[in-house]
């Protein structure tokens, strides 16, 4: 579908590698600098690592995000900027916090990530410099489309996500771009849990530590080792026309069964599996033989999604951006799934490598 521009949202202009490195001079000020509570403290997640939190861990995931996209101001002191966001961050999450209105943290985290445009100025050939494309189907206007700044804020509580996203963001001079809020049922043994069509998401998924550093965690340059390539698209979904099929027509269009979540083929997934006539246990259209690396011929990427009030907000982390970009353009080659779904916004974000009380987040990007 073609782009449709919308006149009242300006693209913001391109930044030059000087700029970004003279704004890193004022990172090391504003430091993140506030120790989380007691780790033994079950509502508490440690922001500091190797990676931020909000992805891998904690798990299962918490039953509320909101995910907003923002827009960084020309002349903005970038590392001053992601160095705050560090340091409130560190505040919010150890808890206490008057901002929080006295709430117990909820296992809140912060993630933040950068858009291609502010990467691409620090280096065109990182990770992350490179746009998603515009992907058959989509309905995506230009005030939903990319974006300089991602910052997904979950928590077990609601009113905790958006009470911190407001501290997150005053007085920074981010312009909103696009803003998003989603919530999970209950997670399974798996770390799956069910969507509006009533069936289990994100069960292929990297789970051990060894998965996640050959599909999600990014190696190289040391600028971005820690990191990640996050996708986030808003999808509207058709409930109410998928709703109205049968069960197995609706299981047909998944390739599971909806009341255990069992692949067609059997206990175990078999893409092979056939009926005796012939006809195979998986549809050829449904969305797990569609959307699977193995047919795919790419990378597993770590799903975290969340259910929103249009459908779908989407999330994936992903070593490599080619992994979704391989996934849609195979689903949009006939994955019965995607009749009953559109997507209203997308965007594609550097996720920053973990940050600590004495490197400020961003650091290694700018210094």
């Amino acid at each position: 579908m073609a782009r449709r521009h919308n006149p009242r949202v300006a693209t913001p202009p391109p930044l030059s590698r000087r700029a970004l490195l003279l704004s890193a001079g004022a990172a090391g000020l504003l430091s993140a600098c506030s120790a989380p509570a007691a780790a033994s403290d079950p509502g508490v997640v440690d922001v500091f690592g190797a990676q931020q939190a909000g992805i891998a861990r904690p798990a299962p995931p918490q039953r509320h995000a909101d995910v907003s996209v923002w827009d960084v101001p020309p002349g903005a002191r970038l590392g001053a900027l992601l160095a705050t966001l560090g340091r409130r961050t560190a505040a919010l999450c150890a808890g206490g916090d008057a901002a929080l209105a006295d709430l117990p943290p909820a296992r809140l985290t912060v993630t933040a990530g950068l858009g291609p445009r502010i990467v691409a100025a620090a280096g065109p050939d990182l990770p992350g410099a490179q746009d998603l494309p515009v992907f058959p189907g989509d309905d995506v206007d230009d005030h939903h489309r990319g974006g300089d700044l991602l910052l997904q804020v979950c928590a077990d509580e609601p009113l905790v996500a958006a009470l911190a996203v407001t501290e997150l963001t005053a007085g920074t001079g981010l312009t909103p771009r696009w803003r998003k809020t989603g919530f999970r049922g209950p997670s399974a043994s798996d770390g799956s849990a069910r969507n509006v069509l009533g069936f289990a998401d994100g069960i292929v998924v990297p789970k051990s530590d060894a998965e996640l550093t050959a599909d999600v965690w990014l190696d190289g340059p040391p600028a971005v080792r820690g990191g990640t390539i996050a996708v986030v698209r808003s999808m509207r979904l058709d409930t109410a026309a998928f709703h109205a099929l049968p069960v197995t027509r609706q299981e047909q269009v998944i390739g599971r069964r909806k009341a255990t979540a069992e692949p067609l083929s059997g206990p175990e997934l078999d893409l092979g599996a056939k009926t005796p006539d012939g006809e195979y246990l998986i549809p050829a259209d449904a969305h797990i033989r569609r959307a699977h690396p193995l047919t795919v011929g790419a990378g597993v990427m770590l799903r975290r999604s969340y259910n929103s009030d249009e459908g779908l907000l989407f999330i994936s982390f992903q070593k490599e951006l080619r992994t979704f970009v391989a996934t849609q353009h195979r689903m949009s080659d006939g994955d019965a799934l995607l009749r009953y779904a559109t997507t209203t916004a997308s965007a594609t974000f550097l996720i920053l490598p973990g940050f600590s009380a004495d490197v400020p987040l961003g650091h290694g990007l700018l210094a």
